[in-house]
């Protein structure tokens, strides 16, 4: 297959995916099969010159006569985000990207044990942009009718672009490096995290990612991109990333925690969208209001912050997020005797 041929297929391909969304398409390729030129609904791409491969895409695959894979047929349903709940109740985050925050996280659950998380040899702590991604990659599994072997495969385009990101150079390298830090950072729990499956806490170490690989498409290829005005010059190609055994284990249990991927995605501050997570542990353990002192909030949030005072200033903005996206009833902080609290009062849940 030539070059300009490759390309072709790449611009309907990814015009494709743009088009009838990542899940409908990255489920199942349909274009090229075993390296035959390209063909349907009476077209080929030698009849079309390249830069009418948009055109192309239209024609061929109108909305009607694509056949919706299970993923697709889905969509309506595969607005939730499903997490596992004993990693939701456990800080893994750093809230701040700086530098200073890169101490190991040390918590000490009030079930008992111990939990670290430790950055693998020269490189940070995940912060609030590995939170995001690691959000998205659990919204892309269960769109994916939660795969057994937990492999979930995407262009790192697509995948900002779900996360609502601007699609540049810096924010593919972040990207990358968020997926990196997942597969590297060490989660070790002395009976900290509870495993679903087998019914206690765990007494080791995982990742959230067991395996990355980014594949970055040929050089030869890159440099043609130019001729589609569909396509970035600088795409770097797909990923295919698995997601640990452990945590595959406890959705399957079904120890999750649900969020809507539409209100997460609203909340514009890192300290709302971890908050939301934690109130949805509370809400699955039949909580309707849960008091918690500032202090055990800001370890288990994690924040770097400790007097109750900068603590406020921090949590105020997420608060008044939360009220707006109507996920609380009511937040209020007290002091009582020398500790302070937060007293939340959980919303009903909405569709």
């Amino acid at each position: 297959m030539g070059v300009t041929q490759r390309l072709f297929h790449i611009s309907v391909r990814e015009g494709l995916r743009e088009w009838l969304g990542h899940s409908a398409f990255d489920a199942e390729e349909r274009l090229t099969a075993g390296g035959e030129p390209f063909s349907a609904n009476g077209f080929s791409w030698t009849e079309a010159g390249p830069r009418d491969a948009t055109a192309v895409a239209l024609v061929a695959f109108p909305p009607h006569s694509y056949p919706m894979t299970l993923a697709a047929r889905r969509r309506p349903l595969a607005r939730a985000i499903v997490l596992d709940r004993s990693l939701e109740a456990l800080p893994i985050f750093r809230l701040s990207d700086s530098s200073a925050d890169d101490a190991v996280v040390n918590f000490a659950p009030d079930w008992g044990g111990r939990w670290r998380v430790l950055p693998s040899p020269g490189d940070r702590l995940p912060g609030t942009f590995d939170q995001d991604v690691y959000v998205e990659i659990l919204h892309r599994y269960h769109e994916a009718a939660l795969p057994s072997d937990g492999v979930i495969t995407f262009t790192l385009h697509a995948f900002l672009r779900s996360m609502g990101r601007r699609v540049d150079g810096r924010t593919y390298e972040q990207l990358r490096a968020a997926l990196t830090r997942l597969e590297r950072t060490t989660l070790e729990s002395t009976g900290a995290y509870y495993d679903a499956a087998a019914g206690t806490t765990l007494e080791g170490r995982f990742t959230v990612l067991s395996s990355v690989t980014i594949e970055r498409r040929r050089t030869s290829d890159r440099d043609q991109l130019t001729l589609f005005p569909a396509l970035t010059a600088n795409e770097p190609g797909d990923a295919r990333v698995t997601l640990a055994p452990i945590i595959r284990a406890n959705i399957a249990a079904d120890h999750t925690v649900t969020l809507s991927a539409a209100r997460y995605a609203a909340l514009s501050s890192p300290v709302a969208r971890r908050l939301y997570r934690l109130l949805e542990v509370a809400r699955e353990e039949g909580k309707v209001t849960w008091r918690v002192s500032l202090e055990r909030i800001a370890e288990q949030l994690p924040l770097s912050q400790r007097y109750p005072s900068h603590l406020q200033r921090v949590l105020q903005p997420a608060h008044e997020m939360l009220l707006a996206a109507g996920l609380v009833r009511d937040v209020a902080v007290r002091q009582a005797q020398r500790e302070w609290y937060v007293d939340y009062v959980l919303a009903s849940r909405q569709s």
